[in-house]
């Protein structure tokens, strides 16, 4: 196993080198120009204004890996910078994403996990619940942003609320799904043993389908991880969806690619983590 994954962690490196130097190679002739060229004080003041960097470096081609190297530095050595409400540090910005995904992926798991529970018990209720899932389910989580700015009134909010909404789906079926398929022999030495129900829901039902959830879990934070990019790049205000297009606007390419890398080594660090839970409540049989 150890070699295997030596091996393995080679290849990526390779492939890692292998995607740097194409990228060096296909950027060598990317003349660069300063953002201030052709500006006047009056342009130069309003763009600072505006939240703008008139300073940065705007090229007319694909940025090169020392620009990127350059805007990473920048970007790292002070993450926490607060200039106004349209210049704030990277770790800011990914604070009000992280925060939007996790109180909505907690009220989904409130309300996914034990409605899950419910309907896994009960044939009935699984077949009355079915179509009203089987019609929601499919529905695009930005297709309810409107809806929800028009009733909460609060962009803010309206991210959480989506947040919540692409979260529970994932959720509500890989828990009724581990809850139906809890081994009928363990049930029946439970009903043998004349287990109470809250307890024959704790110490047998929610082991068995303890990997099952998780499994879900982890599903929903990866949606819910994608979704709040584009939902902030709706509603604007914070958050590292709006930095993405707040920098598109700007034409920096270099902190647009910067916080496409910001996004993925997030996403990847919450999958790692709901992947060690899901190791933790596995069990050999």
């Amino acid at each position: 196993m150890k070699s295997m994954n030596l091996k393995a962690g080679l290849v990526s490196l390779l492939l890692l080198l292998a995607v740097l130097g194409t990228w060096h190679l296909a950027t060598l002739q990317g003349p660069a120009a300063s953002g201030t060229s052709g500006m006047t004080a009056e342009q130069l003041e309003y763009a600072r204004m505006m939240g703008k960097d008139p300073g940065a470096q705007k090229t007319t081609g694909f940025p090169t890996l020392a620009q990127m190297g350059g805007t990473v530095a920048r970007q790292l050595s002070d993450p926490f910078y607060d200039n106004g409400p349209n210049d704030k540090g990277i770790a800011i910005q990914l604070a009000h994403s992280l925060g939007r995904v996790g109180l909505g992926f907690l009220l989904a798991c409130l309300v996914a996990v034990p409605l899950g529970f419910v309907i896994g018990m009960s044939p009935l209720l699984h077949r009355a619940f079915d179509p009203f899932i089987q019609v929601l389910k499919p529905i695009s989580p930005l297709a309810w942003m409107p809806l929800a700015l028009y009733t909460i009134k609060d962009s803010s909010v309206s991210g959480v609320f989506v947040i919540f909404i692409c979260s529970v789906w994932p959720m509500l079926i890989n828990t009724a799904f581990g809850v139906a398929s809890v081994k009928r022999e363990w049930l029946n030495v439970a009903r043998t043993l004349e287990v109470r129900p809250l307890r024959k829901a704790f110490r047998v039902i929610l082991p068995a389908a303890a990997p099952t959830i998780l499994t879900g879990m982890r599903i929903s934070m990866g949606i819910a991880w994608l979704v709040i990019v584009a939902a902030e790049m709706l509603v604007g205000g914070t958050g590292i969806g709006y930095f993405v297009w707040n920098e598109w606007n700007n034409l920096s390419l270099t902190n647009v690619i910067f916080a496409i890398l910001v996004i993925g080594v997030v996403g990847m660090l919450l999958d790692l983590a709901f992947a060690q839970l899901q190791r933790l409540v596995t069990y050999v049989e």
